[in-house]
């Protein structure tokens, strides 16, 4: 969430039992603060919070011009004190999904993972399970970029793609409609689009080539594993995410304001085929 609504994203979550204290908060607005001033980015946002089992992780993200190919990573362990987190590693992001343990709070330690190999005979010889070794900063920066890729969301028209190709923020976007806010591809992937730009387009009669080039989320498999929720009075939409459970995103309806925040630790669910399947219900 955009630092300038921080404390007021922060009010909407504990609607759905995440929450953080209110001296939390002011520290957390303020350190943010800081942090945007030292790196002179345009926005800061909070991202959320990975629980450990000694100390939790606070992950926040700025950007200086691109707001979807140029977000820097922070993440600290007293909201006070921020420090750059690395970009994923291919070795960090296939370890991640396998590593079953709890986040420990501790970035410097390192993970054993088991890695099971197949039975079947290789040259006369069996393969032998290996142990891998993984650095827990690893496994967080690697946590965060698979939840970002896989769960972040926006609501249509909310950034937008100027003429030379820098994606910003969308100053004229005024929320959605509560018409609008009931349908799935109303709602976009916040990553970089991993289908082609005219299949995105061709999917809505009232296409715009600045802001329909993401990816929406209809086209995420199984079928339902997003859960649309509509508050009583119609002023905010919620999603959450069956995949990654913890991540809410809210959307203040007709108004610019909306965000995402993750707090859970750090684990996503693999059953959602099984749980969604017809046979299991």
């Amino acid at each position: 969430m955009n630092l300038d609504d921080i404390l007021y994203s922060l009010d909407a979550s504990g609607y759905f039992g995440h929450v953080i204290s209110t001296e939390e908060s002011i520290i957390l607005h303020n350190s943010l603060r800081i942090l945007q001033n030292e790196n002179h980015f345009k926005h800061v946002y909070f991202w959320g919070k990975i629980f450990g089992a000694e100390k939790d992780y606070y992950i926040a993200y700025g950007y200086q011009k691109d707001i979807l190919y140029g977000k820097i990573f922070y993440y600290s362990r007293n909201c006070i004190n921020w420090g750059l987190l690395p970009k994923p590693t291919q070795n960090g992001l296939m370890l991640t999904p396998l590593c079953t343990t709890k986040f420990q709070g501790d970035p410097s330690i390192i993970i054993d993972i088991l890695i099971e190999k197949d039975e079947t005979l290789i040259s006369g010889k069996r393969k032998q399970p290996e142990i891998r070794k993984l650095k827990e900063e690893d496994r967080l920066s690697s946590t965060v970029y698979l939840i970002m890729d896989n769960a972040s969301v926006i609501p249509r028209g909310g950034i937008f793609r100027s003429p030379d190709g820098v994606v910003v923020n969308n100053l004229s976007f005024e929320g959605l409609p509560t018409i609008e806010a009931r349908e799935w591809n109303s709602f976009l992937h916040f990553r970089v689009p991993t289908r082609k730009q005219n299949t995105n387009l061709l999917t809505k009669d009232d296409y715009n080539y600045a802001t329909d080039f993401l990816d929406p989320i209809d086209i995420d498999i199984p079928e339902g594993c997003w859960m649309i929720h509509i508050t009583q009075n119609e002023e905010m939409v919620v999603l959450k995410s069956m995949y990654w459970p913890g991540l809410v995103f809210f959307h203040k309806l007709r108004t610019p304001k909306h965000g995402f925040l993750y707090f859970g630790h750090g684990k996503n669910c693999l059953d959602v085929p099984f749980m969604l399947s017809p046979y299991f219900v």
